[in-house]
């Protein structure tokens, strides 16, 4: 098994990356896992202030789960990954099965802040994009998909999601083994990941625990 750990600040095109990546593996060898999934609950809290939870900041997220799913993917053996809700920040009471795959993609902004995490990557890409970019990307996003005001994704941005880049998620790129800037539109980048990913498909001889032992490229 090979997995990659895809991070890159909020709006930086990982998204973009990953499904190129999807759309040239359309066979189940390659699956995603989302950070997103394992933001915390926050049942224990009332609405308001849900609406002030930082998801820039490592806190936010349950790691552990998230390890602990990854062992078990390794092992062979299925888990249920949460559904969480941005617009209740809350977890649902249903899950969705993932199943061991040849190859799994880690994909969010906080994966390479945590190293217990990073440790369980095999190979770690930081998907690089200009800071303004990215809050074009972010505004469109929030607007239409987390029902937020053009004012309210403004003033998130500027409270939290900026410094949380700086403090958390900029420094992390250090422990990137591949940098694609330009985000989802770096056709070059993605091709060094697709080759790197049909060569693992392609081994007859994986490396310890099925892990990628091989070359880059």
């Amino acid at each position: 098994m090979l997995i990659v750990g895809i991070a890159g600040g909020t709006g930086s095109g990982k998204t973009t990356v990953v499904n190129k990546l999807l759309r040239e593996f359309p066979n189940g060898e390659v699956i995603v896992i989302p950070q997103d999934a394992y933001y915390k609950d926050n049942g224990h809290i009332s609405p308001e202030e849900r609406q002030k939870i930082n998801f820039d900041h490592p806190a936010s997220l349950e790691f552990s789960l998230l390890i602990k799913h990854l062992k078990e993917l390794k092992r062979g053996r299925p888990v249920e990954m949460p559904v969480y809700s941005y617009l209740t920040c809350l977890r649902s009471e249903e899950t969705i099965t993932v199943k061991p795959a040849k190859v799994i993609l880690v994909e969010g902004i906080l994966i390479l802040t945590d190293q217990d995490l990073r440790q369980m990557f095999d190979i770690r890409v930081f998907v690089d994009a200009d800071a303004d970019d990215r809050l074009g990307r972010v505004i469109q996003r929030d607007i239409v998909e987390r029902g937020r005001s053009l004012m309210m994704v403004l003033q998130r941005y500027h409270d939290t999601v900026k410094p949380s880049h700086l403090q958390f998620i900029e420094p992390s790129k250090r422990y990137a083994d591949i940098i694609i800037p330009g985000g989802g539109e770096n056709e070059v980048g993605i091709r060094v990941l697709i080759s790197i990913i049909e060569k693992h498909l392609k081994s007859k001889n994986p490396g310890k625990n099925g892990s990628y032992d091989g070359g880059l490229i």
